[in-house]
């Protein structure tokens, strides 16, 4: 219908990256995506195989005993789900030079979160409405302290 219109729809084919396989083989992905989006819910769930919705006083033991550090449904666990990202983007760039990549997700609004996002030099980060002003001050402050 838009050919025969004559009109064109601009558009880029991606990919959610939220399973540590596609972290892994980020680079054999990148040669048919034209962005990557990590979604960070996801692959916190898949990484440490626990679902936020049914976790309730397991996480809680857990951050009681210091076995985390803090929630990894809030703040990025840069160790574990963090490496993961970090090889997706290594890999995806290396599979598609110049590759946009981002990540969507509630880590997106948190601020040590976007800051380790600036250290990857993802291209944006995405959150809810109500978290975009802390992101944008994360974000900014990223840039002051780390160029």
């Amino acid at each position: 219908m838009f050919t025969e219109k004559g009109h064109k729809i601009a558009f880029k084919v991606g990919t959610m990256i939220e399973v540590p396989r596609a972290a892994l083989v980020a680079e054999q992905l990148a040669k048919e995506a034209e962005f990557f989006s990590f979604g960070t819910n996801d692959l916190t769930q898949m990484t440490f195989g626990l679902s936020r919705d049914d976790v309730g006083p397991v996480l809680q033991t857990y951050l009681e005993k210091d076995i985390y550090p803090a929630d990894p449904f809030v703040s990025l666990d840069r160790e574990g789900v963090g490496a993961l990202i970090r090889l997706g983007v290594q890999g995806g760039r290396a599979g598609r030079p110049g590759l946009e990549i981002g990540l969507c997700g509630e880590h997106g609004g948190d601020p040590g979160s976007v800051e380790f996002c600036h250290q990857l030099k993802l291209d944006y980060v995405s959150c809810s409405p109500l978290r975009v002003p802390v992101a944008r001050l994360a974000a900014a402050r990223a840039a002051l302290v780390h160029g």
